[in-house]
């Protein structure tokens, strides 16, 4: 699974980080982003992955296979 965030999207709610802040970071700005190195998740992560998109108040979080 590939996971990254729409910036244009991001509104700073921060949800994603409830839910996985193994993979997500908030930035100066308050926006998230994926960590460095974090752009492909992990099997063990991806479940978490899942919830940080399904309420991501903004659908700005992007997941492909």
């Amino acid at each position: 699974m590939k996971v990254s965030v729409d910036e244009k999207r991001c509104q700073g709610h921060a949800r994603c980080i409830a839910f996985a802040a193994q993979v997500f970071h908030i930035d100066d700005e308050g926006f998230s982003h994926e960590r460095e190195g974090f752009e492909t998740v992990t099997p063990e992560l991806e479940k978490y992955v899942k919830k940080a998109f399904a309420n991501c108040p903004e659908n700005a979080i992007l997941i492909s296979d």
